[in-house]
C-alpha cells in the first residue's frame, strides 16, 4: 500500500508500529461508529443534538388561504384649521402703533382676533388622513386592528384584497393593550376570517406576516419568532411576541400567522433606531387578543379587575432582607386609600406571591392577573408577611382612569443629621412643612451605597424595615435594629414625586 494512502499522523510512527497504530485506528473508527467518542483519558461525552427536521416549504398555501381575510385599514380624522391666535404672540409684533401699515393689515385680513372683517367665511375644516392593517375574524365582518390606528379617526374604510371598499364603524377600542374591533356591513357577503391560535408559539417557530406596509396593499413577510413575554413599555400589561419577519409602517394591526394559518399575534410596534426595519417587531399574543376582543363585541368596552396597590420587582436585596428564599413576586410599595387591597388589610411591604393558587413572578405578572378578572371577584393572595406566607382575601374593584396627584414635599435643607449606617443625611419632613411625615434625604454622597441603589436628594423616607420614621433618629434606630438582627441590608420605603417604592440597602455591619 503506497504512504499517500496512510494517514500523515501514522507515518511520523517509527518503523514497526505503523501496522498496529493502524488497527489500533481502525478499531477506533468503528466504536465511533457504534457508541461513543472516546478521548485521552478515558472521558466520553453524550452524543451532541440532533433534530430529524424536513426543510422549510415554502408559504404559497398559507398565504392563498389567509390573504383574503387581511386588509387595509384607511381611517379620516379632523383636524382643527392653525390660525393665529392673536397678534400678542407674534415675536416683535407686540408694540406697533396703531396706524403702522401691518395693523391695517392685520386688520383686514386677519379676521376678528385682529379686529379685522368679522364677516370672513369660516376655513374649511381640513382632514387628515392614516392608514394600517387589519384581519377579519367572523364572516359577518367583524375585523380587529390596533387602538392606535383608529385613534382620532371619524371615518373607516375597509380596502379588501380584491380592492373592494367598504364603510366600517368603530366598535370599541382598548388603549391599554393597543387593540379595536370593528364592524362591516357586507350587504349578505361572507368574509374570509381567520381565528387565533389556541396555543403560544414556540421560540424559533415559523411566522408570516400579512399587511399594509407604507400603503402597499396585501404584502407578505416571513421569519421566526424570536422571543415571548417582551416588555417594551408601551403599558401595564405588556407581554409582547418578538418576531423577525419585515414589519414596516403600515403593518400595524395586521396578523402574523403560523404555518396552520392560524393568528398567533397582531403587529403592533417595531424597534428602529434607524427608521427602517432592523428585524425586530412585537405582536400583542393571541391569548390577549382574544379575551380583549370578545369583552369588546359583547360591551364595547374592556372592564378590568383593580387591586389598588403600587408595586414594584422583588430583587434579590428586597429578597433577602425580607426573609425571601427567591427574588419573585411583587413587593407592595403602597396600597392606595379607599382601594379593595386597603380594606383587606394588604399593607406597604407585603410581598404578593400567588393569585388564587397561580405564581405570581413580577409585578407585570399580578398586574396582568389581576385585570383578567371582573370586578367585584373575590380573590385569594398569597402574601408574604413577617416571615412567613398567609392567605389574604380581596373583593376586586373596578379599574379606573388615574386620578390626580399630590403635591411632593418640598426640601428646605434645615435640621438636618448624618445617619453613618446609611452615609446619607437626612431631616425630619414634618420640620420642613407642618403635617408632613416621613424623613427627608438631603444629601446623598456619589460614592455611597444609597447613590448606587438610585436614591437622591428630596426622597422621603416612609419605613425602615417595616418601622414608619418620622425623624433621623429613628431612621437609625432602625437600621440599628436590623443590623443586630443580621441583615446585611435594611429595606427603606421611599417616595419620589407621590409614588412609593422599596429600595434594599446595605448597611455596616456591627462589629461590637
Amino acid at each position: 500500500m503506497s504512504n499517500k494512502y496512510i494517514p500523515s499522523a501514522l507515518r511520523r510512527l517509527p518503523r514497526g508500529r505503523t501496522s498496529l497504530a493502524a488497527g489500533a485506528l481502525a478499531l477506533g473508527l468503528a466504536g465511533a461508529m457504534s457508541l461513543q467518542t472516546v478521548v485521552p483519558g478515558q472521558f466520553a461525552f453524550a452524543d451532541p443534538v440532533r433534530v430529524e427536521a424536513a426543510a422549510p416549504q415554502n408559504f404559497a398555501s398559507v398565504v392563498a388561504a389567509v390573504k383574503p381575510a387581511v386588509v387595509s385599514v384607511r381611517v379620516r380624522t379632523d383636524e382643527t384649521p392653525q390660525m393665529m391666535s392673536n397678534r400678542q404672540g407674534i415675536p416683535g409684533f407686540e408694540d406697533l402703533p396703531q396706524d403702522h401699515p401691518l395693523q391695517r393689515f392685520f386688520r383686514r385680513f386677519g379676521g376678528e382676533q385682529f379686529g379685522g372683517d368679522q364677516r370672513r367665511e369660516q376655513q374649511p375644516r381640513r382632514h387628515g388622513m392614516s392608514q394600517g392593517s387589519g384581519f377579519f375574524i367572523t364572516g359577518d365582518g367583524y375585523l380587529v386592528t390596533n387602538e392606535h390606528v383608529v385613534s382620532n379617526g371619524s371615518e373607516f374604510t375597509i380596502v379588501m384584497d380584491d380592492g373592494q371598499e367598504y364603510d366600517a364603524k368603530l366598535i370599541g377600542a382598548d388603549k391599554r393593550t393597543d387593540l379595536a374591533l370593528l364592524k362591516v356591513d357586507g350587504e349578505g357577503r361572507e368574509f374570509t376570517y381567520v381565528e387565533f391560535a389556541p396555543d403560544a408559539p414556540q421560540v424559533g417557530e415559523w411566522v408570516v406576516a400579512v399587511g399594509n406596509p407604507f400603503g402597499l396593499g396585501g404584502s407578505v413577510t416571513a421569519g421566526i419568532v424570536s422571543a415571548r413575554g417582551r416588555d417594551i413599555g408601551a403599558g401595564p400589561y405588556d407581554d409582547f411576541i418578538q418576531i423577525d419577519a419585515p414589519v414596516n409602517r403600515g403593518n400595524s394591526g395586521g396578523p402574523a400567522f403560523n404555518v396552520k394559518g392560524q393568528v398567533i399575534g397582531v403587529n403592533a410596534a417595531i424597534f428602529s433606531p434607524s427608521g427602517g426595519n432592523v428585524g425586530i417587531a412585537f405582536a400583542i399574543p393571541a391569548s390577549t387578543a382574544t379575551a380583549i376582543v370578545k369583552d369588546l363585541r359583547d360591551d364595547g368596552t374592556v372592564v378590568r379587575g383593580w387591586l389598588g396597590v403600587q408595586i414594584q420587582p422583588v430583587s434579590k436585596d428586597i429578597a433577602e432582607s425580607v426573609g425571601l428564599k427567591d427574588a419573585k413576586g411583587a413587593i407592595v410599595a403602597d396600597a392606595q386609600g379607599d382601594s379593595p387591597a386597603r380594606k383587606a388589610g394588604i399593607r406597604s411591604g407585603d410581598t404578593i406571591l400567588g393569585v388564587d393558587g397561580q405564581p405570581v413572578e413580577s409585578p407585570r405578572d399580578l398586574a396582568r392577573m389581576i385585570a383578567a378578572y371582573p370586578p367585584d371577584t373575590e380573590v385569594t393572595l398569597g402574601v408574604w408577611r413577617d416571615g412567613r406566607e398567609q392567605d389574604v382575601k380581596v373583593t376586586l374593584g373596578r379599574l379606573q382612569d388615574d386620578g390626580p396627584t399630590t403635591a411632593a414635599v418640598q426640601q428646605t435643607g434645615k435640621d438636618t443629621a448624618f445617619v453613618d449606617s446609611l452615609g446619607v443625611e437626612l431631616a425630619a419632613a414634618s420640620a420642613m412643612k407642618a403635617g408632613e411625615r416621613g424623613v427627608v434625604i438631603t444629601d446623598v454622597p456619589a460614592d455611597s451605597a444609597a447613590a448606587d441603589k438610585g436614591l437622591q436628594p428630596g426622597d422621603v423616607i416612609l419605613e425602615v424595615a417595616g418601622q414608619a420614621v418620622n425623624n433621623p433618629s429613628e431612621v437609625a434606630s432602625a437600621v440599628q435594629g436590623a443590623n443586630e438582627n443580621g441583615r446585611k441590608t435594611v429595606l427603606l420605603r421611599v417616595e419620589r414625586n407621590d409614588a412609593s417604592r422599596f429600595v434594599a440597602v446595605p448597611v455596616e455591619q456591627n462589629k461590637g
